[in-house]
């Protein structure tokens, strides 16, 4: 999730971190090294396999296992952070029983790719249906996220056939990583921002061959999602975001000098209210270090417990639903879920060069960006706040799918791939034609 401009224009205006231990700088995989050979020459596109040392493995098990935690909060809720509970029962589970091999395996299950565009190599999963006629569909992650977030939903959307659809609603899917997260490669020059990595996905979609596609998004996904979508190359034929852009200009100026709602706010309106000014108020701690002061956060880098505790702070409804899951209760997410989206962060050591994204944003994150392509919103009740259909409709003039689930949060593709997939499968069909 990213900062919203209105409410801290000054902060949203305004290298790589040396690795402190020499496997951090080994290659985290096996067919696909980042030295420098003919094969990484801008326009190759290269096979990509993860293989972490096992050394990597062992100091992260340390690291988790010698961790100094400080006194218990002082509260009951959540209003001070992360509660030592739910710390605790992570590093415990994280330090003795958890197999990261066991991810490695999934993601080597999975066509993987690195190719350089601009400069930088991005690294992508590519999974092409087994259906004729298949749609191309590039699907972005956000930030605490990362490819792991969409695994579930590429066998949905591959093979439909098999997860209760047809072969008609097959999709292509490429995922790829953002640059400075996960397996892509960290800009060592400035000016990375979502505009730029719109730009290189449009490169990537062509270098696939693909000359018609569509692509989804959430949080920064949405971002770089919507900038596809001004930038209108021939082949997007629309978008798809589970987490709009909506909000009105002066529902935003409302909520930047805390002055009270507007009083035409309808039912539904009113509730986006509340839940934005709750964010706004309680929930942009994170946003505010990393897009002022991203390279200061050396302790996350340094620290596994530390990062976690940072990602899971991410906005209120994910972290309860987190908690839950290391309290024992079956949620959407398991431990193991949770813990491969943070090891990936770790044994990258992307927790900085990821915060930068947020430094080098410049755009007004919840305003609508006047996006004339056909347009999908799926909203889900516990995402940070619930774009009601009024604003969509204004926000996106050509809008051509809007549905409010019943269950699902900021991480919707993660938590709930059978609805996440289902929506996709609706939301894209009236597009099909034009493949």
């Amino acid at each position: 999730m990213t900062i919203h401009r209105p409410l801290f224009t000054a902060v949203v205006s305004i290298a790589t971190t040396a690795a402190a231990f020499g496997w951090l700088t080994w290659p985290a995989h096996a067919d696909s090294s980042r030295t420098e050979n003919a094969a990484s020459d801008e326009g190759s596109i290269r096979p990509f396999r993860v293989n972490f040392p096992s050394q990597a493995l062992a100091d992260l098990r340390r690291r988790v296992l010698s961790t100094r935690l400080p006194d218990s909060e002082l509260v009951q809720d959540h209003s001070q952070g992360v509660k030592l509970a739910t710390v605790q029962k992570l590093a415990r589970y994280w330090g003795t029983d958890y197999d990261f091999h066991r991810c490695e395996a999934k993601l080597n299950a999975l066509p993987q790719f690195v190719t350089k565009i601009d400069g930088v190599d991005i690294h992508f999963i590519h999974v092409r249906s087994k259906h004729a006629g298949a749609l191309p569909l590039i699907v972005t992650h956000g930030w605490p996220g990362s490819i792991i977030e969409q695994l579930k939903i590429i066998d949905p959307l591959t093979n439909p056939t098999a997860h209760g659809g047809s072969a008609e609603d097959a999709f292509d899917v490429v995922i790829p990583s953002l640059p400075g997260y996960g397996f892509s490669g960290k800009p060592t020059a400035l000016g990375w921002d979502p505009a730029r990595i719109a730009r290189a996905w449009v490169v990537l979609m062509n270098r696939l061959g693909y000359k018609r596609y569509v692509a989804q998004g959430g949080d920064w996904g949405n971002a770089v999602t919507e900038q596809m979508a001004l930038l209108a190359p021939p082949g997007l034929l629309g978008i798809h975001t589970n987490m709009a852009a909506t909000v009105p200009e002066d529902v935003a100026k409302a909520l930047q000098f805390g002055s009270p709602a507007p009083l035409r706010l309808s039912a539904e309106e009113k509730r986006a209210w509340d839940q934005l000014d709750f964010f706004y108020k309680n929930g942009l701690g994170y946003a505010l270090e990393m897009a002022h002061r991203p390279q200061t956060l050396y302790a996350i880098a340094d620290s596994p417990v530390g990062l976690a505790a940072w990602i899971l702070d991410h906005d209120a409804r994910s972290e309860e639903l987190i908690a839950r899951v290391f309290d024992g209760q079956s949620e959407g997410l398991t431990r193991d879920d949770i813990l491969d989206n943070i090891t990936l962060y770790w044994l990258t050591n992307t927790a900085v060069s990821s915060a930068r994204l947020y430094w080098e944003n410049k755009l007004d994150f919840f305003a609508p960006k006047h996006v004339t392509i056909p347009v999908a919103v799926s909203v889900f009740p516990d995402e940070i706040y619930a774009a009601p259909r009024s604003w969509a409709e204004r926000a996106y003039p050509n809008l051509i799918h809007y549905n409010k689930l019943d269950r699902g949060g900021h991480f919707a593709a993660w938590e709930q791939p059978e609805l996440f997939t289902a929506e996709l499968r609706t939301a894209f069909r009236p597009l099909r034609k034009s493949i």
